[in-house]
């Protein structure tokens, strides 16, 4: 059912039907500021709202939610069924259809002039150098720490493993993760074993080589074997007790769950990780090891490579830390102070 603001001048849908996902989310907020702030739909005053929202989001996410409102308000702007029920406000007020029409022009281009995104900037700060703290992108000792902390014993830790193993070793997304299927962990490309993933986000399906962190599949496949999984999901929940499988696949909450089971030592901090940070950290090491960006781009499943370099990180500062290239010496004005003759 679609939200209404029904005011004195007209209602107006601010929540479209069929509006879903963050759109719904955005609106709904928006709406119900509206109604508890006492503005009509025609007064949307996007600068006062920026104001709310900065004080319970980061500048980013308001700028995103301002961003859902005005394509909306563009779209009323747009909608004939505005423009008629201007007509129908205006013909109570106005003799003249000249009159009328300059009302209904005059209210719609206040409207777009609220909307306009000079109204209501939102400043954006832009880090080029992000502080270690902000993204956790392992290193090769760290990965292997997270690797081993599960063990092998019970069932559920050596589950465990086997999806941080296949996480780190193929850099794919939790969702990614809980579609696994068993015969999509052998496929081969040109000859060349690799991880089929289906449904990866945008609904594509790509594949992985293992390479030579191959060896991960010896730990999957311990797990399906003492899980007396032979066919379907690869990785399910267990019940209580640890021994019975859950029917079905996991979700990826439970997959965020398990990860912070795990923390380890970063810095002489004790982290908790999420799967993205698993996912970077491929990114990342991949890079350090020397693959390409465009293959590690291909293999996360990124459409643009600047996306793909996000994950990577910067370059470790004692990469851009810059060769001798000039001399600097005070031989001569040393030389000069050790005889008193600098006067």
């Amino acid at each position: 059912m679609d939200t209404q603001i029904t005011t004195r001048r007209a209602p107006v849908t601010i929540v479209p039907a069929g509006a879903t996902g963050n759109q719904l989310s955005r609106l709904g907020k928006f709406d119900s500021w509206l109604q508890g702030n006492g503005h009509t739909w025609d007064s949307p005053d996007l600068a006062q709202y920026r104001n709310h929202l900065l004080e319970r989001i980061t500048p980013r996410s308001a700028q995103a939610h301002l961003s859902t409102i005005r394509a909306r308000y563009k779209a009323i702007a747009r909608d004939n069924r505005t423009r008629d029920a201007l007509y129908h406000i205006a013909s109570e007020r106005f003799e003249s259809v000249a009159d009328r029409k300059a009302y209904v022009d005059e209210s719609i281009t206040r409207l777009e002039n609220a909307i306009h995104p000079s109204a209501s900037k939102v400043t954006v700060e832009t880090v080029q150098d992000q502080v270690d703290s902000n993204h956790i992108r392992l290193t090769i000792e760290q990965a292997q720490a997270l690797i081993d902390a599960p063990g092998l014993i019970p069932l559920k830790r050596l589950r465990d493993t086997a999806i941080i193993s296949l996480m780190l070793s193929t850099g794919i997304r939790e969702q990614e993760l809980c579609n696994i299927m068993v015969q999509d962990l052998r496929q081969t490309v040109n000859g060349v074993l690799c991880l089929h993933v289906r449904q990866g986000k945008g609904a594509k399906t790509r594949a992985i080589p293992y390479g030579a962190l191959d060896g991960c599949l010896a730990v999957v496949d311990k797990w399906m074997q003492l899980a007396k999984i032979t066919e379907g999901f690869v990785f399910r929940g267990l019940y209580k007790g640890g021994h019975k499988l859950r029917p079905g696949k996991m979700n990826a909450r439970v997959i965020q769950r398990i990860l912070k089971e795990y923390p380890i030592a970063i810095n002489g901090d004790v982290k908790k990780l999420c799967p993205h940070d698993l996912r970077r950290s491929y990114a990342h090491i991949m890079h350090d090891l020397g693959m390409g960006i465009l293959a590690i781009s291909q293999n996360l499943g990124h459409s643009s490579i600047s996306t793909t370099q996000g994950y990577i990180g910067d370059l470790h500062m004692s990469d851009r830390a810059p060769k001798r290239a000039f001399s600097f010496d005070l031989s001569t004005l040393d030389k000069m102070e050790t005889q008193g003759r600098l006067d």
